[in-house]
């Protein structure tokens, strides 16, 4: 059949594809559906390929992922879920300084496989607040301190085999009645390591190990049930202290340079300057401020900007990262309501393009629905990826699951909303500084169950693993030369390949990610 082929030389290759720069000079604002990657020479497997990104001038992640700093996004528990799988996250200002800094705090704290913020209860609550607080929270095993809270006297523990068989007539017996009391409890000291406080929960036979210091007040505390949980994290984003990596976000008003401090003093590795609009003169005494305050090792990450004007401002003014993103957030509104913005693609590019010629990495910040559009943000130049909707409904996220129709959800909000916004905050970021009229750049929505984050990360991470060996790009740096010398293709989609690309022509089916 060969000889009714047209053939030509051999070493004949037709043009193929097009180079980033020529589909994004074309003056169309595109983004992530609107081009795919064109595979390359596949010569290595997928766990060969290396992820490790810069967040900032002088930060650099094993995994490019970055939670956001949303109110129903990034609190402790979820930092600490980023930086163990070698990501980091951002702690939300929309809230008062002390809390803020106490989310850091708890970050910097952590111990792996230690419970560094267990509930804790007073003696002389009753039962009847047992039960509640083990509706609200789904566990009964809880220290009793003279404080109620952690740091306080260690009085006892109750755990679900001294109250279990008790009926309604014990609600209202105090806790001191019930629990174990602190002469019968196994503890550890305070500085011990994760194995020898699993050596003596192990031999001790008991369900909790409250872990004290010298003055007898609780610290932490270790479950059973977590033993089988613990197992390192060999990705983990660390400081020289071997603490984990955290960041907070600010406002850039004169008020949060307050906020900046507290939040230094407590340990902040990198502070997000938070603002729907980067490019300003608040944001530049801001960067002027902390830099003069703090030395130029502080790391500012600076934005949002969609533009290389944009860029530049920020970068001329000290910034040591950008994040790059306006409008294009699922619970975002902005272009809709202000016709200011800028397609996530197109801004990742144009913004990358101009900042790594100053050795600024970027951040895209908004868009993100799957592991291929993070892979697409990161082959136009970005260093990392900045998450909300795609982290949202995780175990690690702020707020209570609930049910709806059957159906596992969370709440989810832009901070733009109104309901967001009720909170200064949030206020500040889209400049409301009047109480008078609130203009909404954002929803209030919610979003199905994820589980937890130490699961989702590695499926993120393993996927742009696997997209990076498709492409031929043994690590993030050689994606981004890649596409820079013109080696990395690209190809614009029509809608009918769009919809051809995803799954079609089938009456039902199951779509599960992992």
């Amino acid at each position: 059949m060969a000889e009714y082929l047209i053939s030509g030389e051999t070493t004949y290759i037709p043009d193929d594809g097009m180079t980033a720069s020529a589909l994004f000079n074309a003056h169309e604002g595109l983004t992530y559906n609107d081009f795919l990657l064109l595979p390359g020479y596949i010569s290595f497997t997928a766990a060969e390929v290396d992820l490790t990104s810069a967040l900032t001038r002088r930060i650099t992640l094993k995994a490019p992922f970055v939670s956001s700093p949303m109110d129903t996004i990034t609190e402790s528990n979820m930092a600490i879920a980023m930086a163990l799988t070698g990501g980091v996250g951002i702690i939300h200002h929309n809230s008062s300084i002390d809390v803020q800094t106490e989310e850091v705090r708890k970050v910097k704290k952590y111990k792996q496989g230690f419970i560094i913020d267990p509930v804790c209860m007073k003696p002389e609550n009753t039962l009847y607040d047992l039960r509640v607080m083990k509706k609200t929270h789904g566990f009964s095993g809880i220290p009793i301190t003279d404080t109620g809270k952690l740091g306080g006297i260690l009085q006892g523990i109750v755990t679900s085999r001294d109250v279990d068989f008790l009926g309604d007539e014990s609600l209202t017996r105090p806790l001191s009645e019930l629990m174990t009391p602190r002469k019968d409890l196994v503890v550890a000291k305070h500085g011990c390591t994760l194995e020898e406080a699993n050596t003596i929960l192990q031999s001790s036979k008991k369900g909790k190990l409250p872990i004290v210091n010298d003055n007898d007040e609780l610290t932490a505390l270790m479950a059973r049930t977590d033993l089988k949980k613990n197992r390192t994290f060999p990705w983990a984003s660390k400081d020289e202290r071997n603490q984990l990596l955290v960041g907070a976000s600010v406002g850039t008003h004169e008020e949060d340079k307050a906020r900046l401090d507290a939040l230094v003093a407590a340990g902040a590795d990198v502070i997000v300057l938070d603002s729907s609009q980067g490019n300003s003169v608040y944001q530049l005494n801001m960067v002027k401020y902390a830099k003069q305050k703090h030395g130029h090792d502080i790391q500012i990450i600076g934005g949002n900007v969609v533009t290389s004007q944009q860029a530049k401002t920020l970068i001329d003014g000290g910034v040591d990262a950008l994040r790059v993103g306006m409008g294009c957030g699922s619970i975002c509104i902005t272009q809709e309501v202000l016709a200011v913005g800028r397609p996530q693609a197109t801004a990742i590019y144009k913004v990358a393009e101009y900042a790594r010629r100053f050795g600024v990495p970027v951040i895209a910040d908004g868009g993100i629905q799957a592991v291929g559009y993070i892979t697409k943000a990161l082959a136009l130049g970005a260093s990392t990826v900045m998450m909300g909707s795609l982290l949202a409904g995780s175990s690690e996220a702020p707020g209570e699951y609930f049910f709806q129709d059957g159906i596992r959800l969370k709440k989810y909000r832009g901070m733009g909303s109104l309901s967001a916004m009720e909170n200064k905050g949030s206020q500040m970021r889209y400049f409301n500084t009047t109480n008078d009229l609130k203009i909404a750049q954002g929803v209030s929505g919610s979003v199905v169950d994820k589980g937890s984050i130490l699961q989702f990360i590695p499926y993120l991470t393993t996927g742009v693993q696997h997209s990076c060996q498709d492409v031929g790009a043994r690590s993030l740096t050689t994606l981004r030369s890649m596409m820079y010398c013109g080696e990395l293709k690209f190809e614009k989609r029509t809608n009918a390949a769009i919809q051809e690309g995803g799954v079609h022509s089938l009456h039902s089916y199951e779509k599960r990610l992992f």
